[in-house]
């Protein structure tokens, strides 16, 4: 088996051998065609700027522009969108003079596509930096395009960022004027309805409670007053009938003329005496001592006595005159006292009226508190959370307007160019290396190739062990093939000549190559 195996190898190496110049000149056409290609592709150059982001050292509240958190790829992302719109890359293809020839024969949406495919932005896996990446044919405007593509995406940062910090602050004004208006509007119905009903809110119960016993009590004292005044007007009107029924017992009138009349005067006196005792007897029975109308009338009793005991024989009427009382000062002044009297009961009546009215207007105050409180809260049941809203608007508002300050003075999160495009000294396409390589490993495949199938299409008998495969007779003896002299000269000739060719061919094949390099046509 192993002596079969190196037979085969030995058979591929000899076919090998015999076809080299096959195999030579198909390396050499691949080569001169792989030259051929290098030449005919563009040359692409491509630049890259490096660039960082830079997170914002002040940060006024949650209403900034980028989220807590938020990943640098994200916020490339969007930015990238921007800065890859049709308007911005439609500007530099006009700018730079991009892709004359394609915005000959294409449309501009195509050419604009073409320059997006042709951009290559990549965030780093370590840091917050990304890169951009332009490739071209043009080193310098390659150069020009990826430091305008740098530049763009700072520009955009801050553009992007100050316009969505502005729609921000506005926005929460917005919200805020309206969050106000409906306030204002409820503040107002509450308003409204607390100084209608101010009287018979919840909170007044207390002070209603209060003031209404403050208003029975006071009727209570005025009702008291009145009975004590009646009842003083009672008593002065008893004393009035009292003094004026004494007052006629003591004014009663004596006729004059006969002698018996006028000798029994003191008698008079007396009987007068008499009376005041029995009246004083009568007082008694319903006064004390202490009453004034019983001082007053010991006090005449005592003076009638005196007068008796000094003037036994005076008194009486003169002349048959007759003696009228004289009006009482006591009378007047409790007649006075009864019309003063009167007039308090009056005025007493006049305030207990009024406060009665007060009392059942309290009494309606506190009959109509529940039914009041059910209205105030369904009124009331969505103020606070209005008022709580409209607070938290209050508190956006102002930090959206820090923020907006703050992105005009582009103290925000911005991007900072940190390692700019430079010019680009040699194409990255096409690799003249990797072109050379595949070029002889297509050539040398090619050859090895046309040797297999050529000496699959000759049938002829190469090998001892094919006749006898073939045959099925075992072979006693193999003669070699005898070349004879002029044979032997003819294929030294054509080996001698095919090996100059390819030598010359591959050092001219070398020299263009070298001159090509000079001339700066391949960039190794």
């Amino acid at each position: 088996m192993e002596n079969q195996q190196r037979q085969q190898v030995k058979k591929y190496i000899d076919l090998l051998a015999q076809r080299w110049r096959l195999i030579t000149a198909c390396v050499l056409l691949a080569v001169t065609i792989g030259l051929g290609v290098y030449l005919m592709m563009p040359k692409l150059y491509h630049c890259t700027a490096l660039l960082s982001y830079e997170k914002q050292q002040i940060n006024p509240g949650r209403m900034a522009p980028e989220r807590e958190g938020q990943r640098l790829r994200e916020t490339v992302s969007t930015l990238s969108e921007l800065v890859l719109s049709r308007n911005n890359l439609e500007e530099f293809i006009k700018q730079f003079d991009l892709y004359p020839e394609a915005r000959k024969k294409l449309p501009i949406e195509d050419v604009i596509e073409l320059m997006r495919k042709n951009i290559k932005i990549t965030p780093s896996s370590r840091g917050d930096t990304f890169s951009v990446t332009f490739q071209g044919t043009r080193q310098d405007k390659v150069l020009k395009v990826t430091n305008g593509l740098a530049a763009k995406f700072i520009e955009e940062n801050l553009k992007y960022r100050e316009e969505r910090a502005t729609e921000t602050s506005k926005y929460t004004k917005d919200e805020l004027n309206m969050a106000k208006a409906v306030l204002d509007k409820k503040e107002q119905v509450m308003r409204d309805y607390k100084l209608q009903h101010y009287n018979e809110m919840p909170e007044q119960r207390a002070d209603n409670l209060a003031r209404l016993t403050a208003l029975h009590e006071q009727y209570q004292g005025i009702q008291d007053s009145i009975q004590d005044l009646e009842r003083t007007r009672v008593m002065a009107q008893e004393q009035i009938s009292l003094r004026k029924r004494l007052g006629s017992a003591l004014a009663g009138n004596v006729p004059a003329g006969s002698g018996a009349r006028n000798a029994v005067q003191p008698m008079g006196k007396y009987e007068r005496l008499q009376r005041l005792k029995q009246y004083l007897e009568s007082l008694l029975g319903k006064y004390t001592d202490k009453h004034p109308e019983v001082r007053r009338t010991r006090q005449l009793i005592a003076k009638l006595e005196a007068d008796l005991r000094s003037h036994p024989e005076s008194g009486g009427t003169r002349g048959g005159s007759a003696v009228s009382a004289p009006l009482d000062p006591e009378i007047q002044q409790l007649q006075f006292q009864v019309k003063g009297i009167d007039m308090n009961i009056r005025k007493l009546k006049n305030d207990q009226k009024k406060v009665q009215a007060s009392i059942k207007q309290y009494e309606k105050y506190i009959e109509a508190t529940p039914v009041r409180e059910a209205e105030w809260n369904a009124l009331t049941r969505d103020y606070n959370e209005l008022r709580r809203n409209y607070d938290y608007l209050v508190s956006q508002n102002l930090q959206a307007a820090s923020v907006e300050h703050l992105e005009r003075k582009q103290k925000g999160s911005k991007f900072k160019i940190i390692d700019p495009a430079r010019f680009p000294d040699k194409p990255f396409e096409p690799d003249f290396k990797k072109i050379l390589l595949l070029a002889l490993g297509a050539g040398g495949g090619l050859g090895v190739g046309l040797t297999l199938v050529l000496d699959f299409l000759d049938t002829s008998f190469k090998d001892v062990s094919e006749i006898e495969s073939v045959l099925g007779v075992k072979v006693i003896s193999a003669v070699p093939y005898i070349e004879i002299r002029e044979e032997e000269k003819r294929k030294r000739f054509r080996t001698l000549l095919s090996g100059i060719i390819f030598f010359l061919y591959t050092i001219a094949l070398l020299g263009v190559m070298v001159y090509l390099y000079f001339q700066g046509k391949i960039i190794v």
